[in-house]
């Protein structure tokens, strides 16, 4: 609960002041120990380098070590360090970024679509490299490309753990081949990088999962609890073929809120301030594409009106990017809890950013000061905020024709303490007054929004959403120190962060909540489970923000850190599978 704001706090995060209660204690007594407190925190916020042992922010799980199954995981971290795992790695990732499994954002339906076909030949090699996998798990097919595997567990009363991970890759511009290092689906592994699309995202979470699952199988593990691997086709392009249909079968696999746990891709792991901090995501953002459309009576360019629906398309555009979302730092958000871990533990922010993070959970004046400094930064501001981006244009079709119709589309991930209609509403709040000052009729999301609607006028704009229609906000997941999912999860991170590394202990790598700035085949399986993580283990991943080569030429992975990703899912499978917080 917090302390009504303007107040001074009676007790301080994580500094409990002991009071004797008993009639015998003297006013005087009472009024010296407070004065020794209020010493105390004097001492401790002005410090030159503040101290933060004592503060309760941002507790942290232990590292979780596989204790039933803890001979096999001593045995697997043996073989994961060898070299010749990590060529067989190699191999398993290089040979799936071989075969170019493209997604586009507009494709027609399986069967009409000749370009889902070449996830045929994907699913031939995921057969010829996981043979223990496809002999062993049973292998349900949905929409022809959906993968649905099930790893049958002994004890039927326990939840499924499931897994995700996508096939597809985004597209490669043909007009960038020439700058790629390597073939971008070559799959080339120069002695240390693996080179192609689909290197990062999201083959080597698919195919990181499935090398752990070969290895334990090769090494006789049978769960306790069920694993499921649920695999898309279409996450790059909106998941409408894959993940979706993949949700209804999942539902009726194992029922409403009848999984334990969901894991797909997501964050992983970087520095920030000093401090190597894993950010697994409790949250995405909801999404909307609005498309904004004028018309306009053609005619002859030689007699053209003040305003063409060109120049009136690029005064409405000129209002949106003059006008942005006011985003704010909320108490509690996954953004303002993943600061809290920061100033806990990262020794190279500021001291006074620190001070300002600890007092934000009692002070408005220091939430202020907190956000102020940290929207320095846009990528921290648009993880937080609802964002923006004019991404599409289209109008005119000729040099001396006016033009009868121009468009834009807007893209707007929306904040996770933000809606749908609050977005909406506030594009529509943009339009109303250009469409009464240019006198154009107005017409906004075919529903009733906030504003009047003009019914006529010398032409006409009008706002839709386009393309996958609106997306609210995730739910959040639960992170609470009772929250048993994060607390393995997090055990689990460290775990495998260690045994990489041969190193022990709790604290060489922090985890902290974080949030998507996009969305993951994740988005349809709300239903399924309210303990949803976003996590691949990946290095070099600060905060929300992507890895660098991600959707982009020259995309690539370390061989270290692709092995590093098969320990971790071997790692979470374990403990999942024996821990009764889950």
């Amino acid at each position: 609960m917090s302390v009504p704001y303007g107040k001074v706090p009676e007790e301080l995060p994580g500094l409990t002041l002991h009071r004797q209660t008993t009639s015998s204690v003297s006013s005087r007594a009472a009024k010296t120990t407070l004065l020794a407190f209020a010493a105390l925190a004097v001492t401790f916020f002005t410090s030159t380098s503040l101290d933060t042992t004592g503060v309760n922010l941002c507790p942290q799980a232990p590292a979780l070590i596989p204790v039933k199954n803890n001979a096999l995981w001593e045995t697997l971290t043996e073989i994961y360090g060898t070299e010749a795992f990590r060529l067989k790695a190699v191999d398993w990732l290089s040979g799936a970024v071989q075969i170019p499994t493209e997604s586009y954002d507009q494709m027609d339906p399986i069967g009409i679509d000749p370009r889902w076909e070449k996830f045929s030949v994907f699913h031939d090699y995921l057969a010829k490299a996981f043979p223990l996998v496809h002999a062993t798990l049973e292998l349900t097919k949905v929409n022809t490309y959906g993968l649905i595997y099930v790893w049958k567990g002994s004890d039927t009363t326990l939840k499924p753990l499931l897994l995700a991970g996508h096939q597809d890759v985004v597209p490669v511009e043909p007009t960038t081949y020439d700058t790629w290092t390597y073939p971008p689906f070559s799959g080339h592994f120069d002695g240390n990088l693996i080179w192609g699309r689909g290197s990062m995202d999201d083959k080597s979470g698919l195919i990181g999962i499935l090398s752990a699952m070969e290895t334990m199988l090769a090494n006789s593990y049978q769960p306790s609890r069920t694993v499921v691997l649920a695999s898309g086709f279409d996450e790059e392009s909106g998941g409408n073929f894959g993940a979706q249909t993949l949700a209804s079968t999942l539902l009726e696999m194992f029922g409403e809120n009848g999984y334990a746990m969901l894991v797909d891709e997501g964050g992983g792991y970087g520095e920030q301030h000093g401090r190597v901090i894993a950010t697994p995501a409790i949250a995405e953002k909801g999404k909307a594409n609005v498309m904004i459309e004028v018309t306009t009576p053609g005619g002859h360019s030689s007699l053209p009106p003040p305003h063409t629906s060109i120049g009136l398309l690029a005064a409405f555009l000129v209002a949106f990017e003059r006008n942005p979302f006011d985003p704010h730092l909320i108490r509690g958000s996954p953004v303002y809890k993943n600061y809290q871990c920061v100033a806990r533990y990262a020794p190279g922010l500021p001291d006074s950013l620190r001070k300002d993070i600890i007092d934000a959970e009692y002070s408005d004046k220091a939430l202020q000061s907190v956000e102020e400094e940290l929207f320095r930064d846009t990528r921290i501001k648009n993880l937080v905020g609802t964002t923006q981006a004019i991404d599409l244009v289209t109008g005119g079709v000729k040099v001396n024709a006016l033009p009868e119709r121009a468009y834009a589309v807007i893209n707007h991930r929306i904040s996770v303490e933000s809606s749908v209609a609050a977005t909406l509403n506030h594009d529509a709040s943009l339009v109303e007054p250009l469409a009464k000052e240019y006198n154009l009729s107005y017409t906004a999301f075919d529903d009733h929004m906030d504003g009047e609607m003009i019914p006529s006028g010398l032409g006409k704009v009008t706002l839709s959403t386009v393309f996958e229609a609106r997306l609210e906000p995730a739910p959040i997941t639960p992170t609470e120190e009772d929250a048993g999912p994060y607390q393995v999860l997090s055990g689990s991170i460290k775990a495998a962060y260690n045994s990489h590394r041969g190193i022990s202990g709790d604290d060489h790598i922090i985890v902290s909540p974080g949030v998507m700035s996009g969305n993951t085949d994740t988005k349809f399986y709300w239903k399924l489970t309210s303990h949803i993580f976003r996590y691949g283990h990946m290095a070099g991943v600060v905060g929300g923000t992507a890895p660098p080569g991600i959707h982009t030429v020259n995309e690539a992975i370390a061989a270290s850190s692709f092995v590093e990703i098969i320990r971790f899912f071997t790692t979470l499978i374990l403990n999942v599978d024996e821990s009764p917080l889950v």
